[in-house]
């Protein structure tokens, strides 16, 4: 699905920016120029491996722009799917060394934040969110991080890690976040009901724009080189055993 928006961020009005993620099982790509914005959010998954650079290749061509036109790509870093991050990563990489040209690394959680803040308060910048992020992390975990948006910026509150969401759940009761967004909040049956979270805006892509936008203008570009996913995660796959072992552990654990 592509959509047009009519946003034109204050902090990039003249920059021409590439963003993609392939972190979650949504695959965003957007693209900003001084002519607007448009965004792609399509399957991903396993199939980005294969789709990314064709839909890059497809949104570049519409707008009539080669790579070399870019001042910078971004691509989400992680935390996410082991495969995602990899995918992201590298494309990221290869267009960047070939056109000379400087990457972002944006927070994949810091994304899902991003539209919660948008959906919740309708994107105004003087308000102050408190936003506590959980993904789905598989293997019975979750990847968590907390962020605030003040004075038009986000803060980091609690960098992203990878939590049992028991844990996590014990830690945040302490301190709540005033919002909780993401899609590993099925996860945490201990937040209370009034805690049960915002309703992320569809587009993720406009939201992972958004960011690149401002991160540019913050000067956070930097050589392609430093293009590095986000692994939270050593190992990313259980054997039989082990996840015999881990149901039983939570089985016992009801």
């Amino acid at each position: 699905m592509r959509k047009m928006i009519a946003w034109l961020n204050c902090h990039a009005m003249s920059s021409t920016l590439l963003a993609f993620d392939t972190s979650t099982e949504v695959m965003s790509v957007a693209l900003l120029s001084p002519h607007g914005a448009v965004t792609s959010n399509s399957d991903g998954g396993a199939a980005a491996s294969a789709t990314l650079l064709p839909r890059i290749r497809a949104l570049l061509d519409e707008h009539g722009m080669s790579i070399t036109q870019l001042d910078a790509i971004a691509f989400g870093c992680g935390p996410g799917a082991f495969t995602g991050l990899r995918t992201a990563c590298s494309v990221a990489q290869g267009l960047a060394f070939g056109a000379d040209v400087p990457v972002i690394a944006v927070d994949s959680l810091l994304i899902v934040a991003e539209e919660a803040r948008v959906a919740d308060a309708q994107g105004t910048t003087d308000t102050v969110a408190d936003i506590g992020v959980v993904n789905d992390a598989r293997m019975g975990e979750v990847y968590a991080a907390r962020y605030r948006w003040s004075h038009g910026r986000w803060e980091v509150l609690q960098a992203a890690a990878l939590w049992a969401p028991d844990t996590l759940c014990a830690h945040w009761l302490a301190q709540r976040p005033a919002a909780l967004a993401g899609s590993g909040l099925s996860l945490m049956p201990l937040m209370p009901p009034a805690f049960a979270g915002v309703m992320p805006e569809p587009d993720r892509a406009a939201a992972l724009l958004r960011l690149a936008a401002m991160m540019y203008a913050e000067g956070a570009a930097t050589h392609a080189a430093q293009a590095l996913p986000v692994y939270l995660r050593d190992k990313v796959a259980l054997t039989t055993l082990e996840r015999h072992a881990r149901a039983a552990a939570l089985e016992a654990g009801h």
